[in-house]
């Protein structure tokens, strides 16, 4: 029984997730360029042939932007729901439609053993959603762009046995920084990333006694340090009695390096 996952790239720059089992070989979008999709699946000594869905979370160009070349030169079938596959159309250029499938909101879908859940989520694009992967009572849970983490949300998550969480931004590091006060505005809104300091304390709300393992996720490369992630979101972690290291995990992702494929 086998159910391993690697971050292959994860920030502004692309994101991308792998999934395997015994069965099947999926990513979770495909936003870095095909060379790179390749370069990355390599780190982990897979090739994209093997890869036999992706699963698109939304139609921005860090989650798709290697996608339409992708799919087309290794006939992959792609999964995203109805009105992102219309927002992203001119993004990715032409999938043969044997390869496009449709996968709604808030609905499973079964990979073999793999069941594959999808929820709605609060960020600026056309539909947004993200996934839950349950494989034999285990439950990965991937949550990287979105504004506030809803009650709804915590309850969907609650108890994975480990998370690919967004800690997007340091609110400080943010409101000092360069950014346009309009940009500032988007990214602190309801419908844009979460900080630290709200991805530490959601945290603190879902873990259970299965949690073992975090990956803090979508990393700003102006706004954030990846230091500076981990010591906010573990303060909020020891504030509710965890042990890092010991009880919990907390591992880094990166934009250009894949997180080494490991059991969930």
């Amino acid at each position: 029984m086998i159910f391993r996952f690697s971050v292959l790239a994860s920030g502004s720059t692309g994101n991308s997730l792998y999934i395997e089992t015994e069965q099947h070989h999926l990513l979770i979008d495909c936003g870095l360029s095909g060379k790179k999709m390749i370069e990355l699946l390599d780190q982990i000594d897979r090739k994209p042939e093997q890869i036999d869905g992706i699963l698109i979370t939304h139609e921005h160009s860090d989650h798709i932007k290697g996608l339409g070349v992708f799919a087309r030169r290794f006939h992959t079938p792609v999964y995203a729901n109805a009105k992102t596959w219309q927002a992203m159309a001119d993004g990715i250029g032409e999938i043969p439609s044997e390869q496009k499938f449709e996968f709604a909101p808030n609905t499973i879908q079964d990979f073999g053993s793999l069941s594959i859940e999808s929820f709605s989520v609060s960020h600026d694009a056309v539909d947004p959603m993200f996934y839950i992967i349950h494989d034999h009572g285990k439950q990965l849970a991937l949550l990287t762009d979105l504004g506030y983490v809803s009650e709804h949300i915590k309850g969907l998550i609650q108890n994975s046995d480990a998370y690919i969480m967004e800690a997007n931004h340091d609110t400080e590091m943010l409101m000092m920084g360069r950014y346009p006060w309009s940009v500032k505005r988007r990214i602190l809104g309801d419908t844009g990333h979460i900080s630290n300091d709200e991805s530490g304390l959601a945290l603190t709300e879902v873990l259970g006694n299965h949690t073992k393992k975090i990956y803090l996720a979508h990393l700003s490369r102006d706004n954030n340090m990846k230091e500076l992630a981990r010591m906010s979101v573990g303060q909020h972690l020891e504030r509710v009695g965890l042990n890092l290291g010991q009880d919990i995990r907390l591992f880094d992702t990166d934009p250009e390096q894949a997180t080494t494929l490991t059991a969930i």
